[in-house]
């Protein structure tokens, strides 16, 4: 640190010297260090640079010709005193010849005869050492001479800067200031101008500021200039822009300085307004201006502006300026235009290293890996070598497209050219072998590398993290730390990614601590790293809580929480967050856009997700895949089947995600059959289904009860390796629980190598959907002693289990245990099953009191529940209460009006029955028929009650006239139809009232191979009647009968039924 006492003039104060760098090596200015200013005496003790000049060095650049020095002894033989002038033409003659050693024969002359004292003379050896590179004796003479001028200081200086000497003019201009001599604005922009390069600290820069201020040059073009540069250089651009606005002539440099510093601060839109302002200020442009608004379009992707901007330049006739080619060649290739690019280069006039390192890097980006490396081998032909940036652009391109062996041939001619040792090629050669998937050479590569370089372990962290090795990542993350590397923030991501892959939440979260520590929780791309991994395994909570503390507003970790809450189901949360993004100016991404709409298909909100589409597309994201696959989700899963395939047909370039959306939102919405065809397209297609198609094909052949056509699908997962797959069994499970083949679910589970709490909720709810009440208990217990965490689905499992073989107090203790010992808050699904598990029970009153205490509003399905019970039980004063209720929030519903009805009909008040029938007709409510479907050699056959438009209605009936006689000999008694009264019983024929599972069970009989069960599926709760005659029939015909009403599966077989009658 320099010491100083002496007062500076003007407004420099003495830190000036404290922020000064200290590598000043040459005596006279240890000399000066230590105090002595202005006390230098000539001695010979010293060591001074007369006695250097005395010594005679071995080697020598140019002996000379010594004719000025043989003259100088003539004249002095002949008693003649050399004078001023005389040394000055010796010296010029020292110069002209080149010969060093002269020059300091001469200078041992002056010093004999009393001349080394003038400026004159000094400045002129000053000239030749500095010619010669003796820098050390230049600034010796320049210490020898006292009282050196101003025009010395300035000349000085000058000829140091022009040496790109900075270090020293930086260190003789403080001695200026210290030695109270003012300099002018010249000096001081030179001063400034040696500053460039990180040679002087921010503080220093200020301090010239400061003096620049106080002398008056604030205004002046000539200091401001390079000032503006530095405050940009040093990202102080706020500071740059503050001086150039005080700048009353303003000439095109400052310009330049200005847009230029805009641009590399990330203020590429103000780099661009003010090259506007230029503009209309008249001031012509530059080829530096048009190269530096270009790279600013470049980086904000405006490239229309670009291309207008290319424009200007051929009007300017700047187009054959290599600076502008460069960044127009830049420019274009970003925006893939590389036809644009090859044309500009080809038509460049003077090429340089950039020129081809600018095409070959957009060429790479592209993917043009082989025109790249053409373009590589006519640099070489062009005698431009290649530098790193070249040889890590076609690295980049060959781990792109994957061709490792041409990488491998750029590696040998980075070694042959001694770049291999270079950052830029370490890490692009260990990318390319990550990337082309070569571990190993990966590997041995990096420990031959120097670990000093953090880029080449984060590079190791993501090929491990894709490769799913997070013991290996972890390793190399811990190892990095103990050889005293500190992660970064590119560090951090590269292994917090590999634990969100792998679900690795422990880790992630253990990660999430050092990140705190070592100061990195509001870096925004760490942030942001951090809201991915909670929000994708489930951390919602912790990831908001995240997103709260940003101090940055950031795209993509608002995005990232939107995504989050889309893929858990919140998708209210996910488009309030959404709207609270866009109200805070917030522009979204395709990321933002898509996940949004999918949260629109989420709740079937068509006309929001259609806003939201308007949106994307306005905002230039209208050919995005996401976002165009989201679409085809949104209008499938709200049942649009014509504008879902509308949608589809407009994505170019369709991927499996594509046919995907459109095969699980037709299986969503309802429409299994399109969802089945669009299956079969896509195999067409032969576009490869993964393990999300054939869950969705299952689900729908599920939903439509279909079994040879879901265990076909069975045989292809199979085929297709995915059976052993966790996510493929629990569909299947499901697929064979609602098609009544609950031996197939029960051996797919038990034949499970791994278990996931979906898993066992499925086959509970398979066990409770089939009456197999004890053994869903049962498999429930045997989940609680596996120590996993039910959740909300198995409990309405479990419940409606306990509902259907009438286990009262066990389901009312499991609903209890839901808050107490799971921490589970009831949903209005589980107050339903409760509900309902007390009117079966009969238990009605207290069903309405258990309703009446409910912690939440009650829905229209805990009503409608209650009146469904009312109906079997014939409560008609509960079920009024109930119909009340259920009318107040759905007065549309018809189930209303027919349970209310029915409760009145078997009541025997048929006055009410009658005036709740007028009441339905009058608010033009449609009461849904029941209906019951059988498949029969691949066909779907549909009932209607008293059905007689099949072609074998006669056959039908015939058949069931037969049953029916078999069945009443062995003890089947037909309950009276009590919906109707007795006229009107009368009236009508009684085939009229047959219902139609009766019909599709004897068309199964007549129809289907003996050996084949009889599966029936109807849309209504099966009655009284037909449940007692089914298992007359299933003992009469030695048949398996399998009916799925609106409740539940009946298996009936021998006179029994599963439900043992209680349904």
């Amino acid at each position: 640190m320099i010491a100083c006492s002496v007062s500076l003039r003007g407004s420099l104060s003495n830190s000036l010297l404290h922020h000064f760098p200290p590598n000043i090596t040459h005596r006279s200015s240890c000399k000066y260090l230590h105090g002595n200013v202005g006390k230098f005496k000539l001695a010979r003790s010293c060591g001074t640079a007369i006695w250097d000049a005395l010594d005679e060095s071995p080697v020598v650049q140019n002996e000379g010709n010594g004719k000025g020095i043989d003259f100088l002894y003539l004249m002095e033989e002949r008693g003649i005193r050399a004078n001023v002038q005389t040394y000055l033409w010796l010296f010029e003659g020292c110069l002209n010849s080149g010969s060093l050693l002269d020059a300091k024969k001469l200078h041992a002359k002056i010093f004999k005869s009393g001349f080394d004292w003038e400026h004159v003379l000094g400045s002129r050896l000053i000239d030749i050492y500095l010619a010669h590179g003796e820098i050390d004796n230049a600034i010796k003479v320049f210490d020898d001479i006292p009282s050196p001028s101003f025009s010395l200081w300035k000349e000085l200086i000058s000829r140091l800067l022009a040496k790109k000497l900075a270090t020293q003019v930086l260190a003789l201009f403080s001695r200026l200031i210290t030695e109270n001599v003012t300099p002018d604005e010249s000096t001081l922009a030179s001063v400034l101008r040696a500053c460039s390069g990180g040679k002087g600290s921010i503080q220093f820069i200020e301090q010239i500021h400061g003096m620049i201020i106080h002398h008056g040059f604030g205004s002046s073009p000539l200091v401001c200039n390079p000032l503006i540069d530095l405050y940009s250089k040093n990202g102080h651009v706020d500071r740059a822009k503050l001086v150039f606005e005080r700048l009353f002539l303003r000439d095109s440099i400052s310009w330049v300085a200005m847009i230029s510093g805009f641009s590399q601060n990330g203020r590429e839109d103000e780099a661009i307004l003010l090259f506007c302002q230029m503009h209309k200020s008249a001031v012509v442009p530059t080829p530096y201006v048009f190269s530096s608004v270009l790279s600013a379009c470049t980086k904000i992707e405006s490239f229309k502006l670009g291309e207008q901007l290319h424009g200007f330049i051929v009007k300017w006739g700047l187009s054959s300026e290599t600076f502008v080619c460069n960044a127009l060649m830049t420019l274009y290739s970003r925006w893939g235009n590389l036809i644009a690019a090859e044309q500009i280069f080809s038509k460049m006039h003077q090429r340089d290293r950039i020129s081809y390192n600018s095409l070959i890097s957009g060429l790479a980006q592209c993917g043009f890996s082989d025109r790249a490396l053409q373009l590589f081998e006519e640099m070489q032909l062009d005698c431009m070598k290649p530098d790193s940036v070249t040889v890590a652009s076609l690295l980049s391109a060959c781990a792109s497209v994957g061709v490792g062996h041409k990488g491998k041939q750029l590696h040998s001619y980075a070694i042959k050219t001694g770049m291999s040792s270079d950052l830029i090629i370490e890490g692009s050669l260990l990318d390319l072998y990550v990337k082309c998937y070569d571990i190993e050479t990966a590997h041995e590569f990096f420990l031959t590398t120097e670990t000093e370089n953090v880029v080449l372990w984060n590079v190791m962290l993501v090929a491990y993290g894709q490769l799913g090795n997070l013991s290996e990542s972890y390793r190399i993350f811990l190892q990095m730390q103990i050889e005293g590397l500190m992660p970064n923030q590119y560090t951090y991501p590269s292994i917090l990614r590999t634990c969100t892959s792998l679900g690795a939440l422990d880790l992630g979260e253990q990660i999430h601590t050092q990140v705190i520590k070592t100061g990195f929780q509001f870096n925004v791309y760490v942030c942001s790293v951090l809201i991915d991994m909670y929000a994708k395994l489930g951390e919602l909570d912790t990831a908001w809580g995240i997103l709260k503390r940003l101090r940055e507003e950031d795209v993509v970790s608002w995005t990232a929480m939107i995504a989050g809450y889309t893929q858990h189901d919140f998708f209210t949360e996910a488009l309030k967050l959404f709207q609270e993004m866009e109200d805070q100016g917030i522009r979204s991404d395709n990321i933002g856009f898509s996940s949004a709409i999918s949260a629109c298909a989420g709740i079937q909100a068509l006309n929001q997700g259609q806003q939201i589409h308007a949106q994307s597309y306005v905002s230039g994201y209208s050919e995005d895949l996401s976002i165009g696959n989201a679409l085809v989700s949104l209008y499938a899963r709200c049942g649009r089947v014509q504008d879902a395939y509308l949608a589809f047909e407009k994505i170019d370039a369709k991927d499996n995600i594509s046919w995907n959306a459109l095969i699980s939102g037709f299986a969503q919405s309802g429409h299994c059959e399109e969802a089945l065809q669009v299956f079969s397209q896509m195999n067409q297609a032969r576009v490869e289904a993964n393990l999300f198609t054939f869950a969705s094909a299952v689900s729908a052949t599920a939903n439509m009860a279909n079994i040879k056509q879901g265990k076909q699908i069975h045989a292809m997962v199979i085929k297709n390796g995915y059976d052993s797959e966790i996510e493929a069994s629990n569909v299947l499970i499901t697929l064979y629980s609602k098609c009544g083949s609950i031996e197939d679910a029960r051996r797919e589970f038990f034949e499970m190598p791994e278990k996931s709490v979906v898993s066992w909720n499925a086959m509970i709810t398979g066990y409770s959907q089939h009456g197999y009440g004890s053994e869903a208990v049962s498999l429930f217990e045997d989940m609680k002693r596996l120590c996993l965490r039910p959740n909300h689905v198995t409990f309405v499992g479990v419940l409606s289990a306990c509902s259907h073989v009438g286990l009262v107090n066990e389901g009312l203790s499991y609903f209890n245990s839901m808050s107490k010992e799971h921490g589970l808050v009831p949903k209005p699904e589980h107050y339903v099953c409760v509900v309902d598990l007390l009117g079966r029970a009969g238990l009605l009153q207290h069903a309405r009191e258990f309703i009446e205490e409910m912690p939440i509003e009650p829905d229209a399905m805990i009503w409608r529940t209650l009146l469904s019970a009312c109906t079997v039980r014939k409560n008609i004063e509960i079920g009024e209460f109930a119909a009340r209720h259920l009318l107040e929030l759905e007065p549309e519903d018809s189930a209303t009006y027919v349970l209310l009805s029915n409760i009145y009909a078997v009541s025997g008040k048929w006055d009410y029955r009658d005036r709740t029938r007028q009441r339905m007709k009058e608010r033009g409510v449609k009461k849904e028929p029941g209906r019951s479907w059988i498949e029969v050699k691949n066909s779907i056959h549909a009932f209607f009650v008293g059905d007689r438009l099949h072609p074998l209605a006669e056959q039908i009936y015939n058949h069931l006239d037969d049953l029916n006689k078999q069945a009443t000999e062995i003890g089947y008694v037909k309950e009276r139809y009590n919906l109707l009264n007795d006229v009107e019983q009368g009236e009508k024929d009684p085939t009229a009232y047959i219902h139609s599972e009766k019909l599709a069970i004897t068309f199964g009989l007549l129809s289907l191979s003996n050996t084949m069960p009889v599966r029936v599926i109807k849309n209504l709760r099966v009655c009284n009647d037909c449940h007692n005659w089914i298992k007359f029939v299933s003992k009469i015909s030695n048949r398996a009968i399998v009916v799925r009403d609106a409740y539940r599966f009946h298996h009936f077989e021998g006179g029994v039924c599963s439900c043992k009658d209680y349904w």
